[in-house]
């Protein structure tokens, strides 16, 4: 889809570049970076490509939503970064939040992510039920990330390996555990560890193992888990997209 993306002045443009790197040393200084990769994919994947509504519009900030069941904790994330936000009351929390999640993936060694500011904050937040269930399958990923989102086949397993940051929490979500032995890298080995089967200490849950068993997926596994540099490029295609869900379109 064409993007038309707002103009936004030299003072916010400024403001984005200071809170960049205000989130840069918050997060490598508390380790932050799952948690806030976390917030902005649970930000924008409320979207609904049919009623318009939900995705990566600031919503997150209030209580109604951080009381998704599938936000638990996120709490945690909000209160961290809003004394970098108060710095910044040009910024709208869309593009702060959305900001904090591209931080997090680039202080881990991750791909930079394009961002383009100008997101507006909208009032409503999405009703609950809008994101991926762990414990389901190929139809219920795609029916979230493509009927839902808009997104791809590509983009689904793209997105999955980012849990190469990050562990569930069993008081969260149920589930307990790292998917990679160093969870606070950003690189490829989601998909090798996906591959090479199940290991005492690590996680693979229903909606990682259903990307093996899916005929179009598994091949794309097989891809990234062999070339980190084609993983980085889809998976910031993927981002990017999911960042911008509802955002500057022509």
């Amino acid at each position: 889809m064409t993007k038309c993306y707002p103009t936004v002045s030299e003072e916010y443009q400024k403001a984005i570049e200071k809170a960049k790197r205000k989130l840069r040393g918050l997060i490598a200084e508390k380790n932050c970076a799952p948690i806030m990769l976390r917030l902005a994919w649970h930000s924008a994947g409320t979207f609904d490509v049919k009623t318009r509504t939900g995705g990566p519009f600031g919503t997150m900030k209030q209580p109604a939503e951080l009381a998704h069941a599938a936000n638990n904790g996120l709490d945690i994330a909000v209160r961290l970064i809003e004394p970098i936000k108060e710095q910044f009351p040009i910024l709208s929390y869309a593009d702060f939040y959305q900001l904090a999640g591209v931080v997090a993936v680039e202080v881990t060694g991750g791909p930079e992510i394009p961002f383009h500011p100008g997101r507006k904050d909208k009032p409503n937040p999405p009703p609950e039920g809008r994101l991926p269930d762990a414990t389901k399958g190929a139809d219920h990923l795609r029916q979230v990330f493509g009927h839902q989102m808009g997104l791809s086949d590509q983009d689904i397993v793209a997105l999955s390996g980012g849990h190469t940051l990050g562990r569930c929490h069993k008081e969260r979500s149920g589930f307990e555990g790292p998917w990679t032995t160093n969870p606070l890298i950003f690189d490829n080995s989601y998909f090798t560890e996906l591959l090479s089967g199940e290991k005492e200490g690590l996680l693979q849950l229903p909606s990682d193992k259903v990307l093996l068993s899916d005929p179009v997926f598994r091949p794309l596994v097989d891809k990234y888990a062999a070339d980190e540099d084609a993983f980085f490029a889809d998976y910031t295609e993927a981002h990017l997209k999911l960042s911008e869900l509802g955002f500057a379109e022509a």
